[in-house]
């Protein structure tokens, strides 16, 4: 079956943040939109939909309710301390750093607002760094939750979509797969590809590929907005850099199979400039979904700072690859050891108050907006009830009442025979000797109380420093941790147009990119690391400016 051709000012290939945000823009601007993307209606949001809805701020009203002193120049020097610019293709990541940290301390927060987004009062102190000032890592708490995580900032712009259809400005069609990007007089106008079978599937589960027919559409300007290739493990293999160690035999997806990075080389025929591939964020905190949407599905355990986190072989990190430190960094120190996985070693008390789940439907208090629940979810003695439900059925949680039979379990657990019990068991005992003191030489029981200085993490994320052995604290748990994999860093080179550029870096007529396809703007904004609450924040500022400027050049 051939549909027949359509026509558009804009095309948007994409329905995640990214894609809408630019959609919203276009249609504000009277212009007449197709979005299509290849999977199922129930899909509308992408990624974005199932995050945990963290946003980066510079200098917020949270933020300085709970006397943090952030400013512009601290956040600018965290994030090019972070990102390691060091390439000559990194002149428009570069810039667009610059201007996305702009937008970061200025309009973005009352753009939100004025959207209908709200923010969870507690600011969070993700990628600490550890080493010096103008080392990687946030020097302060930036993390402002999102009230609805990330249901919740999609909300506004996927409202505007159906405004905008119901309206008639906006056209929406699923099940299209672009295979050509078409290119005349070295412009694009518009995009031909496979219209899959129509098919429903739950949100988030794999649909099919099998064809039913083609389509065409043509468009004055077009937005790549398709997202990365972490749910393409052998193209997340193929693109690992050498700097991160040899790539995991056995890996966990932390999105879903649709991020399948199809977009990249269709792009690239199209006269694209891809760069930065070998730039990627994955983590180390992954454990197996007990309750799977999609093929290897795997969350990521938000951690406070401190379990003990031991290597394969137990022995423990060094300084300063303590929980929800120094993500690439752990990433890196890890492949070095030959084996896939990694512990921690914890208490109940910890986990009660340190351990939360990355994702939406992993955190039903703060995605619903249910006040009740999160006070009790929160506050209360005992664990949130997803986090539970790991620690009843996930395999990847070994819970005992006493060291010797935990130790025991993890064995039967070491599918690599390598776990030295002996060495666990004076990593951990010799870590619960310095517990005894006020002064310690143990770096992570240092920075843990210096945490608890910080009123969000007293109250929240931090638990009251003790034994790991303590009865009272028990049961002691470990858990068996994997790579879990998220983001690509790199992608389509743009402008602060969001146009992409070709490879003598030329403007593409007609060809635009945003959100993760394009590296979350330029090809790379993050460099080498994130500062994470930075990529539905990359979303959200790339699909901005795309959308404005392909609306303008129509």
């Amino acid at each position: 079956m051939t549909t027949t051709p359509l026509s558009a000012d804009v095309l948007v290939i994409g329905w995640g943040l990214a894609g809408l945000v630019a959609v919203a823009e276009a249609t504000a601007a009277g212009k007449r939109v197709v979005l299509i993307d290849q999977e199922p209606r129930s899909n509308i949001g992408g990624q974005a939909w199932w995050s945990f809805g963290g946003l980066f701020l510079i200098d917020s009203p949270e933020q300085r309710r709970f006397g943090i002193k952030d400013s512009l120049e601290l956040a600018s020097q965290d994030w090019f301390g972070n990102a390691g610019f060091d390439r000559e293709e990194d002149r428009w990541p570069r810039a667009w750093a610059e201007a996305y940290l702009q937008f970061a301390a200025g309009e973005k927060r009352a753009w939100l607002r004025e959207r209908g987004v709200g923010f969870f009062p507690v600011v969070g102190w993700a990628e600490r760094g550890g080493y010096g000032a103008i080392g990687p890592g946030n020097s302060v708490p930036r993390f402002h939750i999102t009230w609805g995580t990330g249901p919740g900032i999609v909300a506004p712009f996927a409202e505007a979509a159906l405004r905008a259809e119901k309206a008639g400005t906006l056209t929406i069609l699923p099940r299209h797969r672009v295979t050509e990007l078409i290119v005349a007089d070295r412009a694009v106008v518009g995009a031909r590809g496979d219209l899959l079978i129509d098919e429903q599937t739950a949100r988030g589960a794999t649909s099919s590929r099998e064809i039913a027919g083609d389509f065409e559409i043509t468009a004055a300007s077009t937005i790549v907005s398709s997202g990365g290739i972490g749910g393409n493990h052998d193209l997340v293999r193929a693109a690992w850099p050498g700097r991160l160690g040899t790539p995991p035999a056995h890996m966990l997806s932390g999105v879903p199979a649709y991020v399948d990075g199809s977009m990249h080389a269709v792009s690239a025929a199209a006269g694209a400039h891809l760069i930065n591939g070998d730039r990627m964020w994955h983590y180390v905190e992954g454990i197996k979904n007990w309750d799977p949407v999609w093929p290897a599905h795997g969350i990521r355990i938000l951690p406070g700072p401190s379990s003990l986190w031991l290597d394969a072989t137990g022995k423990r990190l060094p300084v300063p690859l303590f929980p929800g430190f120094d993500t690439l960094g752990t990433l890196q120190y890890l492949r070095t050891t030959g084996h896939d996985h990694s512990w921690f070693v914890t208490s109940r008390q910890i986990v009660e108050k340190e351990f939360a789940l990355s994702g939406s439907e992993q955190n039903p208090d703060l995605t619903g907006k249910d006040v009740a629940l999160l006070l009790k979810s929160r506050l209360a003695k005992g664990p949130t009830g997803p986090v539970q439900a790991f620690l009843d059925e996930g395999e990847d949680f070994i819970v005992e009442n006493d060291l010797d039979s935990l130790l025991d379990q993890m064995k039967q657990a070491d599918d690599d025979d390598v776990l030295d019990l002996d060495l666990v068991r004076r990593e951990l005992t010799a870590r619960d000797r310095e517990i005894g003191n006020d002064f310690t030489k143990d770096a992570q029981i240092g920075m843990l109380r210096s945490m608890r200085a910080y009123r969000g993490d007293k109250l929240i994320r931090t638990a009251t420093p003790h034994r790991l052995q303590d009865p009272s604290a028990g049961p002691m748990i470990a858990v068996k941790l994997h790579v879990l994999t998220r983001k690509s860093l790199g992608g389509i080179e743009t402008d602060l147009d969001g146009r992409a550029l070709g490879a003598d870096g030329s403007v593409i007529p007609g060809l635009y990119a945003a959100g993760e396809a394009s590296g979350f703007g330029g090809g790379g904004v993050h460099g080498y690391r994130a500062l994470e609450g930075t990529f539905l924040g990359g979303c959200l500022f790339s699909g901005r400016q795309a959308g404005r400027a392909a609306a303008r050049s129509v």
